[in-house]
């Protein structure tokens, strides 16, 4: 086992005794791998560098290091004997403005590799990767660009063509960059990719050859912080196999609003809940153990949390998100910020294990209203009060700070896919980073231009000379390099593609994977104990369900259609499947939590109104009666107005086809069972519930752990991590910033649909995770 650092000394003097009255002897070898070297020492640290990046190495005291900056001599930065503060300190000392510029950049979303055309497109030598001939682990034209002419290193991978492709490609990265320079390695990161489909901008990279687990509400609907830090252990060394050494994630926004998109990217609407959920996850992603420790729990098996989004997302007024100009607004009408913050403050800045806090933040995009105590309403990746008097002075976080993608740029409409520069859209592109470096940003979501940032540099010596603002930029430069040490990146960032085929998808993380799955399922109704179905004679009849069409996360609109929701063959396995409801014993029915669009609608402003529409979470046609007459927050330089509100508007829910569906089987049916199996990625209104037998809700999961549990070869467990409302008064009433508020849904058998809530085969579940959290 190599020494840890802070007993460097020790050991080394130690050692010289040991070999001081002998010839000291060759403490390392070399092994050369497919377009690098491995360098392995006898107690010291193992080394990987590329003969093409003109890279030496340096001995010292038997030991040998990289002479990544070609200086001829050992400095600081380069001494892996030394620690991670040490060496951050002594590189961003030597960085040039334009180094830090490019430290400060984070890259738009990478496909590895590129596509021809759409979204992330680029080339390869001018052509495209079919026309060019190149590997699809090269390099793409616009990677080689950002790499070197802007010095960006922190890169953002989505979907790759394969594991074995995405290491041949990190090891393409690593070997361009390190003849850079100071030799500064690529820090490559992750949205969330365990998911089983990928359906937005934010966790593009999910259902591919990757372990397959439950969305973060699923894995909430767990109740186990256990299960959950052992993703983040398996996580994250599937990240490493990829390459990977940071995670945009977890999602710890307290989702206390019923309506928002992204509440399926949180651990629900519970802050307790919340909070030890995010620090286990914390914990399993950052923490390396043995071998793989190099210092402080950080070591060669650790990924970097970025989590996100301070001082949280969740109170988005009438569930609009802030990815559009429409949903910029999030609001505290009852005052209640302390449990949002809670998740961050007693969660991720509290960690169980040695690395004790999160190494990242994320803020929302949001414009926390009316949270700055001076009355300023800007975005808070914009906001001193919000980056800088809470979140590094209030709370002592010293960790990076990297704003939410395309913060900076130009937005151009209400309802545009663009920038997100809430609060500052009359400022300049380089305005924007300036006002942001001065609130405490690190880093720029999203940017691979470092040109405004040097010419926000200039603006910052301008105002506070240059002395002060090289501090400043140097202290960003600090944070930023030191998830470089901490992961080992400065000493070998190659992987072994055949290792990483092996390891990434493998059948025991799999398995995890799946078994978490069945584990998040939740049964909210089993009527005369109809299930389990255990027989493999019954018949079964599975309904063909209408898709509607709907804009993706994109804005791409999607065809309609009527197909299977789930895989007859795979159903064969359980059951014999019939075609007609006479012939079966049984129904299943799959359908999805009600579709109402994003709180806005063009069409609506073509008809004289503001644009602003409800949210709906019932399947039928929805007036809101119940709304606010004056929206919390408002106004735009697009809009002429303030009062966002759409009280006595009306919207229809893209699927009021599948309450049809149930209801329809249910009359065909008769007296025979039918199984719903909803897939929700929020609350839902069960207005299905009496044409139902039984009823499991899916956060996020393949359709074979819901056979497994109507068949009985498994037992739901799951249990609701969030409340699932009466009707939309309770809904437009409640409180966007106050968990838990809604009056829950009662079925016909009497059970309430509220927050812990969720039945096995004996019935409703009262276990210690119950009484732990409700």
């Amino acid at each position: 086992m190599k020494p840890k650092n802070h007993s460097i000394a020790i050991w080394a003097i130690g050692l010289a005794m040991t070999y001081s009255a002998c010839t000291t002897p060759q403490k390392w070898s070399e092994e050369s791998k497919e377009g690098y070297v491995r360098v392995t020492q006898k107690g010291g640290a193992t080394l990987g560098y590329a003969p093409s990046s003109g890279v030496k190495l340096i001995e010292d005291d038997g030991y040998v290091f990289k002479d990544l900056n070609r200086n001829g001599k050992l400095d600081k930065y380069e001494d892996w004997r030394l620690g991670f503060e040490e060496r951050a300190i002594d590189l961003a000392s030597q960085l040039s403005e334009e180094e830090i510029a490019g430290l400060m950049l984070y890259s738009a979303h990478q496909q590895i590799p590129a596509q021809s055309s759409g979204y992330g497109a680029s080339t390869y030598n001018g052509k495209t990767l079919e026309e060019s001939g190149a590997k699809p682990s090269d390099l793409s034209d616009e990677q080689k660009a950002f790499l070197k002419d802007d010095n960006l290193r922190a890169v953002l991978i989505t979907k790759v063509q394969s594991p074995e492709v995405a290491a041949q490609w990190n090891n393409n990265v690593q070997a361009y960059v390190e003849g850079m320079g100071h030799g500064i390695p690529a820090n490559n990161s992750s949205d969330p990719r365990h998911e089983t489909t990928a359906n937005a901008e934010y966790n593009y990279g999910a259902g591919g050859e990757i372990s397959q687990w439950p969305t973060s509400l699923g894995l909430a609907a767990t109740f186990s912080p256990e299960l959950v830090k052992r993703f983040g252990q398996i996580a994250s060394k599937e990240y490493r196999a990829l390459g990977i050494t940071t995670a945009l994630s977890p999602q710890v926004d307290l989702a206390s609003e019923p309506r928002w998109t992204r509440f399926t990217g949180t651990f629900g609407g519970d802050p307790d809940l919340t909070t030890d959920l995010g620090r286990a996850y914390i914990d399993g992603f950052q923490t390396s153990d043995g071998e793989a420790e190099i210092a402080d729990g950080w070591g060669y098996e650790s990924v970097v949390a970025m989590t996100k989004h301070w001082p949280s997302g969740g109170p988005e007024e009438g569930g609009r998100d802030a990815h559009y100009n429409y949903g910029k607004y999030a609001v505290y009408p009852g005052n209640n910020l302390a449990d949002h913050l809670q998740p961050f403050v007693e969660g991720a800045f509290k960690l169980d294990g040695p690395t004790k806090t999160t190494g990242a933040i994320m803020p929302y995009y949001t414009i926390s209203y009316g949270i700055d105590p001076s009355g300023k309403n800007v975005g808070n990746n914009f906001s001193k009060y919000i980056l800088t008097d809470l979140l590094r002075e209030k709370y002592h976080f010293d960790g990076i700070v990297c704003t939410d993608w395309m913060v900076t740029a130009d937005n151009k409409a209400i309802d545009s896919f663009d920038g997100k520069c809430w609060g500052v859209e009359e400022l300049s592109v380089v305005q924007r980073h300036y006002e942001a470096l001065k609130a405490g940003v690190d880093q720029f979501g999203g940017n691979n231009d470092m040109k405004p940032v040097l010419a926000a540099f200039a603006l910052g010596v301008k105002e506070f000379g240059q002395q002060a603002w090289d501090k400043r930029i140097r202290a960003s430069a600090r944070r930023l390099l030191l998830p470089m040490f901490r992961t080992g990146l400065f000493e070998n960032p190659y992987l072994d593609p055949v290792e990483t085929k092996k390891l990434v998808g493998n059948q025991d993380f799999m398995k995890e994977g799946y078994d978490a799955q069945v584990k998040s399922l939740v049964m909210l109704k089993n009527k005369h104990h109809v299930l389990p179905l255990k027989n493999q004679q019954l018949k079964v009849y599975v309904p063909k369900r209408y898709f509607p069409p709907v804009a993706d996360f994109f804005g791409n609109k999607t065809k309609d259609y009527w197909d299977y929701p789930v895989s007859l063959e795979l159903v064969s396995h359980y059951y014999q499947v019939v075609d007609s409801p006479s012939e079966a014993d049984f129904a299943l029915v799959f359908i999805q939590g009600p579709m109402s669009g994003t709180g806005y609608d063009a069409a609506d402003v073509k008809k004289g109104g503001n644009g602003y529409v409800p949210i709906s979470l019932q399947y039928n046609d929805y007036v809101a009666s119940a709304a606010r007459a004056e929206s919390v927050a408002g106004g735009d330089a697009k809009e002429d107005f303030t009062n966002r509100s759409y009280r006595g508007k009306s919207v229809k829910t893209a699927n009021k086809s599948d309450l049809l569906l149930v209801e329809a089987t249910k009359q065909k049916m008769g007296a025979k069972p039918v199984i719903v199996v909803l897939a929700a990625t929020r609350p839902v209104i069960v207005e299905f519930e009496k044409s139902a037998d039984a009823i499991l809700v899916s956060f996020g999961t393949s359709n074979q752990p819901v056979l497994d549990i109507v068949s009985g070869k498994a037992e739901p467990s799951g249990l609701l991590p969030c409340q699932f409302p009466k009707d939309m008064k309770t809904v437009e009433e409640q409180k966007e910033d106050v968990p838990r508020d809604m009056i829950p849904y009662v079925d016909s058998e009497g059970h309430t649909y509220d927050f812990a809530y969720g039945m096995n085969w004996k019935g409703v579940i009262q276990d210690e995770r119950v009484q732990k959290y409700k």
